[in-house]
C-alpha cells in the first residue's frame, strides 16, 4: 500500500518561503514521477510541479517558475518543494502525488497519477 503524508505547510506574508515536504512509504518509489498540485477554495485541483524518477527532469506551472523548485531524494524516499517569493494567489492546499507507471514524464493533469497525500495547507497573507 502507497501511502504520501505531506508536511511544511503554514502561514507566510508574501514574499516569503516555505519549504513542503512529502513522504512516500510503500511501493517503489524510485521508479515514480512525482508532482504536486494545489487547489484553492472554490477552484480545480491543479498542477504546481512535477520531477521524473531520476530527478533529472523537473516541470512547472507557468504561475510558479523560477520561484518554486521541486526535487526529490529516493534513498530517503521524499519529494521537496522549495517555495519562494509567495503571492497570496500561491495560497492553496497542496497535495503530493504518485504516478506508478514506470519511467513515466510526470503529468500535468490529476489523472495521471494514482497515489494523493491528504494535503497540507499553505496561506500566504498580503
Amino acid at each position: 500500500q502507497v501511502q504520501l503524508a505531506e508536511s511544511g505547510g503554514g502561514l507566510v506574508q508574501a514574499g516569503g518561503s516555505l519549504a513542503l515536504s512529502c513522504t512516500i512509504s510503500g511501493g517503489t518509489f524510485s521508479n515514480y514521477a512525482l508532482g504536486w498540485f494545489r487547489q484553492a477554495p472554490g477552484k480545480e485541483r491543479e498542477f504546481v510541479a512535477g520531477i521524473t524518477w531520476s530527478g533529472s527532469s523537473k516541470y512547472y506551472a507557468d504561475s510558479v517558475k523560477g520561484r518554486f523548485t521541486i526535487s526529490r531524494d529516493n534513498s530517503k524516499r521524499m519529494v521537496y518543494l522549495q517555495m519562494n517569493s509567495l503571492k497570496p494567489e500561491d495560497t492553496a492546499v497542496y497535495y503530493c502525488a504518485a504516478d506508478s507507471k514506470p519511467g513515466v514524464v510526470p503529468g500535468t493533469f490529476v489523472a495521471s497519477y494514482d497515489y494523493w497525500g491528504q494535503g497540507t495547507q499553505v496561506t500566504v497573507s498580503s
